[in-house]
């Protein structure tokens, strides 16, 4: 079966070329990632008994900026959540910063932890979560996870909570498929657009749990440049 992938690269200029080509602007593609993700995880099933909550957890790039999203979404169907960021919000940039900025002024929970790892703290904001988001690392990331991010992910990878991967699992390689030690172990990864390539080498699946892909607004011409047999 062939199933059409988009390499790093091809993410980058896809996404620039429906900004300049086609004026499409990045932050309503982010947008529709984002209510995306919320969509589908309402169908996985986030309200369960009990005052369970959705733990997202973020870092500093565009993969934050669509959790910040996410999390305004789930927050407006009435669902329980609480946003961990690793890094300095003031930090922040384009698209991300912006949605972080909306979803302060929203009444969301959100814990700061900044540059460090806080294993007690992060227990505690873990201790009800019915589900885990990854979205720390982008597909722009390359190697293996830094401090304090690698102590986070192997503290969530051994939190009983399934995790749900934005766009791939943090730690896994976009085009290769390598796993970093530490890499995210998702059960369901929510990827954007197209598979990527590394999600179709041997052991990947591992990681990636269930792949489903989502579509973000990217005009249908556009696409069809990129993955000839549609998307």
């Amino acid at each position: 079966m062939n199933i059409p992938t988009l390499t790093r690269d091809q993410v980058r200029e896809l996404d620039r070329r429906a900004t300049v080509a086609f004026g499409v602007l990045s932050i309503v593609l982010m947008e529709n990632a984002g209510r995306g993700l919320a969509d589908r995880l309402m169908q996985l099933g986030p309200g369960l008994p009990g005052g369970k909550h959705v733990v997202i957890c973020c870092g500093r790039g565009n993969n934050a900026g669509d959790g910040f999203v996410l999390a305004r979404h789930l927050d407006l169907r009435g669902v329980p959540l609480r946003v961990l960021i690793w890094g300095d919000p003031t930090e922040l940039k384009g698209d991300a910063a912006t949605n972080y900025q909306v979803l302060s002024k929203s009444e969301v929970s959100v814990d700061i932890f900044a540059d460090g790892h806080n294993p007690t703290r992060l227990n505690q904001l873990l201790a009800d979560a019915s589900w885990i988001v990854d979205a720390l690392l982008g597909t722009g990331s390359h190697g293996a996870p830094r401090p304090p991010l690698d102590a986070v992910i192997r503290q969530l990878n051994a939190h009983a909570a399934p995790k749900v991967a934005v766009d791939l699992p943090s730690g896994l390689d976009c085009d290769s498929g390598e796993a970093a030690d530490p890499t995210i172990v998702a059960a369901h990864t929510l990827t954007f657009v197209a598979h990527k390539p590394g999600f179709l080498k041997p052991g990947a699946n591992r990681f990636t749990g269930e792949v489903q892909v989502l579509d973000i607004g990217a005009p249908r011409k556009l696409v069809e440049n990129f993955l000839p047999s549609g998307p």
